[in-house]
């Protein structure tokens, strides 16, 4: 039997290819992927605290829109006050249903990346023609935050067979959807190249507490043990951690503790090979220099 495989990127064990430093000679990029997400009221998709009983669904409704009101703000408090960057990922219908929460990112320096019009639907199941618009108007919505975004998350991480062509043809540089590497890799496009930066499915809140019923304790464990395993391989090959956090998820005022004192922890250790950044920060090293495989 011959199983199929991605078309868009060939094997290669991370083993087994050019080494390089990020930049100032440090060695393990760390970014924080902060999920600014909408739902529909009465309908679509959403992650779920408990089962939905019927639409519309207020429990969870409710629960995933504190991330925006309160859960949000809670984590802005916590990075200014370690001073650490964030890419923004921003779904496009934030900018009118929650006036002042993606311009509050702006003002913080956060890298704006695009993450779909909301998270209601998922852009896999539409025709080429409808996903392609999709795209344009999330682009153009959040370009009049002042700078068009060059990095992608689709929501729900769904992606059709034509998705990174797509991308690529709008303009975009990097996508967070594949979750296959330590290391930012190319996706060929019927255009040209699309760079993949990792984006982590485990050291994501929402596999590890809504699918796997794990509490922040432990998700902040997985933080720490993740940055020292890392951090013992990177001086054999340059290495990428994202984070992903959703505000409704850790911005709970229980869960935000727990998630501080490992910041706080690695932030006051100050190690040399770690380099605080964005997402966007490591596409543009990459593409820059040519760096990926």
């Amino acid at each position: 039997m011959t199983v199929s495989t991605p078309p868009r990127y060939a094997y290669r064990p991370i083993t087994d290819r050019p080494d390089y430093d990020w930049p100032g000679g440090r060695r393990l990029a760390i970014y924080f992927g902060i999920n600014y997400e909408v739902f529909d009221f009465g309908g679509g998709m959403g992650a779920e605290l408990a089962p939905a009983k019927n639409q519309p669904d207020v429990l969870n409704y409710a629960w995933r829109d504190y991330g925006n009101r309160v859960g949000a703000w809670r984590l802005f408090d916590l990075f200014d006050r370690l001073e650490l960057p964030a890419t923004a990922l921003l779904n496009a219908d934030v900018l009118d249903t929650c006036p002042g929460l993606a311009e509050a990112c702006v003002a913080r320096g956060y890298e704006i990346a695009a993450h779909g019009e909301s998270n209601a639907a998922a852009q896999g199941k539409m025709s080429k023609d409808e996903e392609q618009a999709l795209i344009a108007r999330t682009t153009d919505a959040l370009a009049a935050l002042g700078t068009r975004p060059t990095g992608w998350l689709g929501p729900w991480i769904s992606e059709s067979h034509a998705t990174p062509d797509l991308l690529h043809r709008a303009g975009y540089r990097y996508t967070l959807d594949w979750a296959h590497d330590d290391q930012p890799t190319w996706l060929s496009t019927d255009t040209g190249r699309l760079l993949s930066v990792p984006y982590s499915q485990e050291i994501n809140d929402i596999p590890a507490i809504v699918a796997r019923r794990g509490e922040a304790a432990q998700f902040a464990a997985m933080i720490e043990d993740a940055v020292a395993q890392l951090l013992a391989e990177c001086d054999r090959r340059p290495l990428v951690l994202g984070i992903a956090l959703h505000p409704y998820i850790m911005g709970q005022a229980h869960r935000t503790p727990p998630l501080a004192r490992v910041l706080e922890r690695l932030r006051e250790a100050d190690d040399p090979r770690i380099w605080w950044t964005t997402a966007g920060g490591i596409a543009d090293h990459v593409i820059e220099h040519d760096l990926a495989v």
